[in-house]
């Protein structure tokens, strides 16, 4: 597989989306010049950048639809400094020990159409960089085919299509356990709040989220 990889390079090389730099499908140095926001609404989610800017928004597009799978690996070094950052108080102040990482989930004919979640991808890639960190993918279920959120422009409407899409499988595994949510785009926060409800009525202690971009 890792000389198949080479080969590919080779015919297809891989260079920064936004400057160039060889090997490498959207670099640090770029992305940490993009504009970073916060979510006044939900103080226990935490994205990281403006969705906005145009260069995340591209990124997010190309993993999402072109399957530019490595820049799962830029987003998760990005956000993994956050969560560290975040955990630094949160353990001390509200004994958030041992979190588990769970990535929203896509519905099964999505995920089907589209090959991979792009949110498991990005949890993949930090539980790489942080051993402490333990992934569990098969927790939080979503259970039904809702219609894609950005296509829906009232936020009533939003709120009712999520309303009981999410469903937790093997529950005795988060009871009173510390959670980490990962997405790639958070707008309302409708999506990672049934979430957290469905986790919450599962046993889960404590629930933060983490996304690249709002």
């Amino acid at each position: 597989m890792r000389f198949l990889n080479t080969i590919l390079d080779i015919i297809f090389p891989v260079n920064c989306i936004s400057c160039g730099k060889n090997n490498i499908d959207l670099c640090l140095n770029c992305i940490s010049n993009c504009e970073t926001r916060n979510f006044e609404d939900y103080k226990w989610i935490h994205p990281i950048f403006n969705y906005r800017d145009p260069l995340i928004k591209k990124s997010i597009w190309l993993l999402k639809y072109k399957g530019k799978k490595k820049i799962a690996n830029t987003f998760a070094t990005i956000i993994h400094e956050r969560i560290i950052e975040e955990l630094s108080d949160l353990i001390i102040f509200e004994n958030f020990k041992n979190p588990i990482l769970i990535p929203i989930p896509l519905a099964p004919k999505r995920k089907k159409e589209r090959g991979f979640n792009q949110a498991e991808l990005i949890c993949k890639e930090l539980i790489k960089l942080n051993k402490n960190l333990k992934l569990e993918k098969d927790i939080l279920i979503k259970r039904k085919d809702t219609i894609h959120q950005a296509n829906i422009k009232n936020r009533n409407e939003r709120l009712k299509n999520l309303i009981d899409s999410f469903t937790v499988k093997n529950s005795k595994i988060i009871k009173n356990r510390n959670i980490i949510l990962i997405d790639d785009v958070c707008t309302t926060g409708a999506t990672l709040n049934e979430a957290k409800k469905a986790l919450k009525g599962a046993g889960a202690r404590k629930i933060i989220a983490f996304t690249v971009a709002h």
